[in-house]
């Protein structure tokens, strides 16, 4: 089925999205910059809507792109190659074209290919984005070079595209079946939905094409429902420090800019492919449903499912069951489960170690710290596992899983959360909780690694929460499952530090308060209140940190005296408290209760407006005295629609517009 054309009812309005892209093409092209492929790529598309437009092609380098065929994020490189061909061949100057097609021509597309004796190749292939890219990447620009011998495999264009099809739409059913692993990642979506828009702007098979919308949309439900101001405040199955801080650092806020306008920010910067890759459609448009649902203001909680079960606790078998019948144990199904994170889940490790041994692996930059205990892995694989599975906590902390995610919003607030997910585990990257008041005033709570200014004290956690939302409250009870190492072969990768600590930008608050163990800050007419079980106090501003960006007062707020901590969150504002002040008596007005007992943690907390709220670390979550399922999630649940457990089907609607998607067939029905 083709896709409905741009201005077809069910879409964004044609007249407001031409204007948007307007806005956006004629600032990010008001200079060529020659060296940078994303500023070529921006001169391209607006030169193709837009036949008056004059620039000058020649000014553009021939070091518009790399040389290094082995470097991380060489895909990110060729995927904008893409558009530069694509729209550039009777256009950019011969010598440009050639270097062109001699990066897609040379480029390395796949682990498993030959490699030159004595390389090391440093490019990570195996993450979900990644893998769409490489893919993509190798299909299109087989087609576009059908005839060309490629370097490393002496394939023709035309074999690499055959060869490649099939992976491509295995990713995109991936997708539409399993949600993305790296569920709501402020950095990483991007990656995955830009691969998709290249997709649906130069395939030409009906069914990539098909399938691919239904990504897209998908991905564009996911930031639609998930944003506050523009700000991707969800729970981050992958995120970094800067995404965290700030709107500066998220890679979606463009995007999320050009589509919902929800924040009175400007563009970051403006050679960005989420917007570029958007307005350099001529077939695809976002449904107007989706953006009706990013754009609004209503009280909403969404409700979503992501991923597939993967226990790396689970109990040692010979032939472990793998859900849907990935079997961890055929090698073809390895880069499936690598990006779900599971490189070192004891299930893996026998497929994990012949892949690496074979393809250099341990060579690379990114295997090192496996390559510290490689000899003791290949002594006995079996043993092995079982060493692995008894150090899951820390061993296995890329593993993503299922997650069941919790966002609720309204127009002054939102607070999100992964519910219950891997307690007490590592998480390498995984951002477990954020309150976002605006573009660069949220909070969130962590379990640092390693001292700041080092990445371990940002990035990932060293323990994961057990955590229960209820609309605009939530609870979180850190308790780490494994003690932390101190071995000279495991300490300096995997031990943590022995307090929870929290970031509150204080000067990014109009107001903020400290009561009974509370820590309250008003932005505008959004309030946020924090309580740490364990006494808090402010680290002084560390300089030397990139986090203070010139704040005059203190941000960190540490919970010493143990890893073992409970920390109580809720939203609210003016619409439901009214003034400042009501919000704080309100919410101060109880002690939260914790009780410790036989290795057990019980949490009692009675909100304002949520009410009787109890969490256990045995006893599950209950409020006003019901217990309440925590990890029931269904694949999509919002004001806007539904999708019942692993559904590869939507139906989202906002009024009179509506988008019903399909993904086994591709079917995409708008009204």
């Amino acid at each position: 089925m083709p896709l409905p054309p741009p201005g077809s009812a069910g879409l964004v309005d044609e007249t407001w999205f031409q204007a948007r892209a307007d806005e956006y093409l004629i600032r990010s092209t008001e200079q060529l910059n020659g060296d940078n492929i994303n500023s070529v790529a921006a001169h391209l598309i607006r030169a193709r809507r837009d036949p008056s437009f004059v620039w000058d092609p020649t000014q553009i380098s021939p070091t518009v792109v790399g040389g290094d065929p082995f470097r991380d994020t060489d895909d990110f490189e060729l995927m904008h190659c893409q558009w530069v061909l694509y729209l550039g061949r009777d256009v950019l100057p011969s010598n440009i074209i050639e270097v062109i097609e001699n990066k897609i021509a040379g480029a390395r597309y796949r682990y498993d290919d030959p490699l030159p004796a004595g390389a090391v190749d440093n490019k990570w292939f195996w993450s979900e984005n990644h893998r769409a890219m490489f893919a993509v990447d190798e299909y299109l620009g087989g087609l576009a070079l059908p005839d060309r011998v490629f370097t490393f495999t002496g394939l023709t264009g035309a074999e690499h595209a055959a060869r490649t099809r099939q992976v491509v739409i295995d990713w995109l059913k991936e997708r539409t079946r399993f949600g993305f692993f790296e569920w709501h990642s402020n950095t990483y979506l991007k990656y995955s939905y830009a691969p998709v828009l290249t997709l649906l702007e130069f395939a030409e098979d009906p069914e990539i094409i098909a399938l691919a919308a239904g990504v897209a949309d998908t991905a564009m439900l996911d930031l639609a429902t998930n944003t506050f101001q523009c700000v991707f405040g969800a729970s981050h199955g992958r995120g970094y420090k800067g995404g965290k801080l700030s709107y500066r650092g998220e890679s979606s806020f463009n995007t999320c800019k050009l589509l919902f306008d929800t924040t009175d920010r400007d563009y970051l910067y403006l050679n960005d492919i989420g917007p570029l890759y958007l307005i350099g459609q001529t077939t695809y448009r976002v449904p107007e449903a989706v953006r009706r649902a990013g754009a609004s203001q209503e009280t909403a909680v969404v409700r979503e499912r992501h991923g597939l079960p993967l226990d790396p606790h689970e109990a040692l078998t010979p032939t472990p069951q793998a859900a849907f019948g990935y079997d961890y144990l055929d090698p073809k199904n390895l880069p499936f489960w690598w990006s779900t994170g599971a490189l070192t889940a004891w299930q893996m490790v026998p497929v994990s170690l012949q892949a690496a041994k074979k393809w250099n692996l341990f060579e690379t930059e990114l295997f090192q710290k496996f390559a510290k205990v490689k000899d003791f892995l290949d002594a006995s694989p079996g043993l092995a596992q079982v060493v692995v599975r008894e150090l899951s906590g820390f061993a296995a902390a890329g593993v993503l899983g299922e997650a069941h995610t919790y966002s609720w919003r309204s127009s002054e607030a939102m607070l999100a959360s992964v519910i219950d997910h891997r307690f007490g585990d590592a998480g390498e990257q995984v951002h477990a909780w954020q309150a976002t008041l605006g573009p660069d005033t949220t909070v969130f709570t962590i379990h640092p690694m390693k001292e700041a200014p080092s990445d371990g004290y940002w990035v990932g956690t060293a323990s994961m929460p057990k955590t229960a939302q209820r609309n605009r409250a939530a609870i979180h009870i850190y308790r780490p499952s494994y003690v932390s190492p101190t071995d000279p072969l495991l300490g300096p990768y995997f031990s943590y530090l022995p307090f929870t600590r929290a970031w509150f930008p204080q000067d990014r608050f109009d107001e903020v308060r400290q009561i009974d163990g509370w820590t309250l800050g008003r932005k505008g007419d959004g309030y946020v209140a924090l309580w740490s079980e364990r006494p808090t106090e402010w680290r002084p501003i560390n300089p030397a940190d990139s986090a203070s960006e010139g704040m005059t007062q203190p941000y960190d707020l540490v919970a010493p005296g143990g890893a073992s901590n409970v920390w109580i969150c809720e939203v609210g504002g003016a619409s439901d408290h009214g003034d400042f002040d009501s919000f704080v008596e309100a919410i101060t007005a109880s002690t939260p209760e914790v009780v410790r007992a036989s290795g057990a943690i019980d949490v009692h907390y009675v909100s304002p407006i949520e009410g009787d709220l109890r969490l256990g670390t045995r006893s599950g979550f209950a409020v006003d005295g019901q217990a309440t399922p925590l990890r029931d999630h269904p694949r999509h649940s919002s004001p806007w629609g539904e999708a019942c457990e692993f559904s590869s089907a939507y139906d989202i609607s906002d009024g009179d517009a509506r988008v019903r998607i399909d993904g086994t067939t591709g079917a995409r029905v708008l009204n």
